[in-house]
């Protein structure tokens, strides 16, 4: 069953209206009647917390929404796996070079501007991202910093809302301006590469990014880690409506998967991340007896 039937449903059971649900969920209603009407897909449910009070404000099972927005959104990238992604836009490539250490910068727009989707761009973007989505996440449920972040961008709390909810669900094949404007822009203070080791540093404005600097390393892997790469896994890492959010940390694990007889499909490795992500799936770590 389709998230939007379910909830026009229960809200005609209810006899409670979109503005009612609105208000419960914390977004406008204009986002609401998008989503009953299907024009905006559910959002994934490990980057909202939607759905938790939808289900409270609908008197639903707790995880019946969040487990048929995965089953609606995987149905989704089946029909999608084909479709070729499209190009950045030109003010998204734009803020994050202007974001770029200034003795960088020339550099990194060569590198850019040699094509639409170079590695470096996708890598840099794609950091970038994962660290402002990181923060946006961490503060969802913090009103002090969603009225700070909706000053900034000139919203209301409830459209602050429902443009962070939609900001989570974004991957770096589909960055908008929009976003840029109330999230890149405000949060990321600049960033610095060595082209030599990759090693990324990022500075968040610390005036509404709590751990202002984050830095990323990789190691060096030799040939015989990727040699034996399951073609299913270079389709799922070639698939950015799959892969597009995957964390390094993530990609080892899923590249320490080996089979012998069988050959998995990029929806395998999409699945498996989702269940990687699942908190439901792990025990909290025991604590130790004190002596």
């Amino acid at each position: 069953m389709p998230v939007a039937l379910l909830i026009r449903t229960r809200l005609k059971e209810l006899k409670l209206g979109q503005r009612d649900l609105a208000r419960a969920a914390h977004v406008t209603e204009s986002y609401i009647s998008q989503l009953l009407t299907q024009k905006k897909l559910p959002p994934a449910p490990n980057r909202t917390d939607m759905y938790k009070k939808i289900e409270q404000a609908l008197k639903l099972p707790q995880g019946q929404l969040a487990k048929l927005a995965d089953q609606q959104r995987l149905e989704q990238l089946r029909k999608r796996l084909g479709d070729q992604p499209t190009p950045f836009l030109h003010n998204v490539r734009e803020l994050i070079l202007r974001k770029c250490h200034p003795k960088k910068t020339r550099q990194i727009r060569t590198i850019f501007e040699k094509q639409h989707f170079g590695e470096l761009e996708r890598f840099v973007t794609q950091k970038l991202l994962g660290v402002v989505k990181s923060v946006a996440r961490q503060e969802l449920d913090n009103p002090t910093w969603m009225r700070k972040v909706a000053r900034l961008s000139k919203k209301s709390y409830p459209q602050m809302r429902v443009t962070v909810l939609e900001f989570l669900d974004t991957t770096i094949f589909d960055l908008s301006n929009e976003n840029c404007i109330a999230f890149l822009n405000p949060l990321l203070e600049s960033w610095d590469i060595d082209l030599a080791t990759f090693c990324i540093e990022i500075v968040l404005n610390r005036r509404v990014a709590p751990g202002h600097h984050k830095t990323f390393e990789f190691m060096e892997r030799g040939p015989d880690k990727t040699s034996g790469e399951e073609p299913g896994l270079k389709d799922f890492l070639q698939d950015p409506l799959l892969s597009g959010d995957v964390s390094e940390e993530e990609l080892l694990f899923l590249r320490t998967l080996t089979f012998e007889n069988k050959r998995p499909t990029p929806l395998y490795y999409y699945r498996e991340l989702q269940s990687l992500r699942d908190p439901l799936h792990f025990q909290p770590p025991t604590k130790k007896a004190s002596a």
